[in-house]
């Protein structure tokens, strides 16, 4: 068994010496040094370049550069995907984003791990475990995940917290280590026709900005009428505007 079956095998492995692995970072390494070194304007060039890089991606993503990664095709992300800047995915095991994931600057996705015990870890051993990140989650900055974790779907991941253990649907979580503070109440399904929208342009805007649970727009004003519409609220609450219930943005 080669080193890299090893590796995707979550079986300990030796990547200081192997050929092939050397062989594979270094270009996973290349393309993240050109794409790091473009220019912002450059948006053709980012997404070429990130679709060389990355195992799989969607239609509509964004990362932000610096990016830094160890092999790239073990990386896939999903619809609607942002990275923010100084973003570090070590993926020697699979790393999977979910749709609607957003990442703030200054944080880790680590794959990797050596033993505790010094004599296997001073021979240069390791392993990988993967990583999962559900659909509609925000990770807010510096946030570290450590190896084998699954964060689930529609959650918040409070900055600076180190998560070393699953995340359940429907959580925010904080701290060190990283815990479930708060249940997110997933009933937020609800319809707005007879709520006032004062300027609905602006409006626009802020729902494309938003994150957070999904409620169907059916209608406006009479320029907009039955209009679908997703709309993405970060707490659900209701409030007042010119006397009729409106959305808490």
């Amino acid at each position: 068994m080669t080193e890299k079956e090893k590796m995707l095998r979550q079986l300990m492995y030796d990547a200081n010496y192997d050929q092939q692995l050397i062989a594979e970072r270094q270009q996973a390494k290349e393309l993240c040094y050109d794409y790091n070194h473009l220019r912002p304007s450059d948006e053709a060039g980012q997404r070429a370049l990130m679709q060389r890089l990355l195992g799989s991606s969607k239609e509509a993503f964004c990362i932000l550069a610096p990016f830094w990664c160890d092999y790239g095709y073990n990386i896939e992300i999903g619809e609607n995907f942002f990275a923010n800047h100084n973003t570090v995915i070590l993926d020697a095991a699979k790393v999977t984003f979910g749709d609607n994931v957003f990442i703030a600057p200054n944080c880790g996705f680590y794959t990797a791990g050596h033993p505790i015990d010094t004599e296997r870890r001073n021979q240069g051993l390791e392993y990988a475990y993967p990583i999962t990140v559900g659909d509609n989650v925000w990770i807010g900055a510096g946030v570290q995940v450590m190896p084998g974790v699954t964060i689930g779907n529609n959650v918040v991941i409070g900055a600076g917290s180190i998560v070393v253990r699953d995340i359940p649907d429907n959580s925010v979580a904080v701290g060190n280590p990283c815990k479930v503070i708060k249940t997110i109440e997933n009933n937020y399904k609800i319809e707005i026709d007879n709520y006032v929208m004062v300027n609905f342009k602006s409006f626009e805007k802020i729902i494309n900005a938003m994150g957070g649970i999904t409620v169907d727009v059916k209608k406006y004003e009479a320029d907009y009428n039955y209009k679908k519409f997703k709309v993405k609220l970060p707490y659900g609450e209701d409030v007042t505007l010119n006397g009729k219930q409106a959305l808490c943005f």
